[in-house]
């Protein structure tokens, strides 16, 4: 049983806000901060039977927090929340420890993993998977890096929104491991996109072939969660295409750094860059077929 009472949540995304909910409703005192304050409102009226509370800064959420929980949008807006004039680092008791869930840069988990370390502070970068849905339904796989001491004193509140975690080295390889992730993501989407194109362009029921094609080597989550949707041009829910960009674009710099090649994330990244000059970067990455239908 965890004696971790206190926890602060940073950010109320679509994913934080589910996330920081699971923690809430375990029973946790929970005191939140985002951004936009009309977001944190409505999220404490969600979970007004919980004991909950809203901060106006990262700082005064993170003071008095055993653990602070973060799920930002890209390093700079992490930097921000945490080494910011009214950041957490700089109200957290030595002893707590902050737990990032940020899809960011290695480089920048290696930065705030000194800094935190500095201030007598645990840190552990810990990219989620498994979209909107997966926090929502607390089934999230969670990748992470740090210090065993610092994930096996957290590893309980992970439990709370997540099916799976694992402790995969030091600071940076949660990050690095979410590469990875993207990375065979969009291959996969690429490769569904492309059998989906040729069966409608055959004449094949399409719909018919999933069925039965789905049960065999070339079933994946994204063939049984969006090719439905995608045969039908839905493509307003899931990780939209400027977020996969953004990770794409972190998992080749970091290729390109260690002399690895990524040719399929590269030419995927092409495509969603000119489905973004079309104004679909806020669709979900499923769209990706929409860059094969015009060709």
């Amino acid at each position: 049983m965890s004696s971790i009472e206190h926890v602060a949540f940073l950010c109320l995304g679509v994913m934080g806000a589910p996330m920081a909910g699971h923690l809430a409703r375990a029973g946790l005192d929970v005191k939140v901060y985002n951004r936009t304050r009309a977001r944190a409102d409505e999220w404490v009226a969600a979970h007004s039977d919980a004991s909950v509370s809203i901060a106006a800064t990262p700082a005064e959420a993170a003071r008095g927090a055993q653990v602070v929980f973060a799920c930002s949008g890209a390093d700079p807006d992490l930097r921000e929340i945490t080494l910011g004039a009214e950041g957490a680092f700089a109200a957290m008791s030595a002893g707590t420890i902050f737990v990032d869930h940020t899809t960011a840069s290695a480089t920048i988990a290696r930065e705030l993993a000194s800094a935190a370390r500095a201030a007598g502070i645990g840190f552990l970068d810990a990219p989620v998977s498994g979209g909107q849905a997966g926090a929502e339904q607390g089934a999230l796989t969670i990748m992470i890096g740090g210090e065993e001491e610092d994930y096996l004193r957290i590893a309980p509140l992970l439990d709370h929104y997540a099916k799976k975690t694992l402790l995969l080295g030091p600071v940076g390889h949660g990050q690095l491991a979410k590469m990875v992730n993207q990375i065979c993501i969009a291959g996969v989407i690429q490769g569904l996109s492309e059998g989906l194109d040729f069966a409608q362009r055959v004449g094949l029921d399409a719909k018919a072939v999933v069925e039965v094609i789905s049960q065999g080597a070339a079933g994946s989550w994204q063939m049984e969660n969006r090719a439905e949707t995608m045969l039908e041009g839905r493509f307003d829910f899931g990780f939209a295409v400027d977020w996969m960009r953004k990770d794409l674009g972190m998992a080749i710099e970091e290729a390109s750094r260690v002399g690895a090649t990524l040719p399929i994330a590269e030419e995927v990244d092409g495509r969603y860059a000119e489905l973004q000059r079309r104004g679909g970067g806020r669709l979900d990455t499923s769209s990706l077929i929409l860059a094969l239908r015009d060709e």
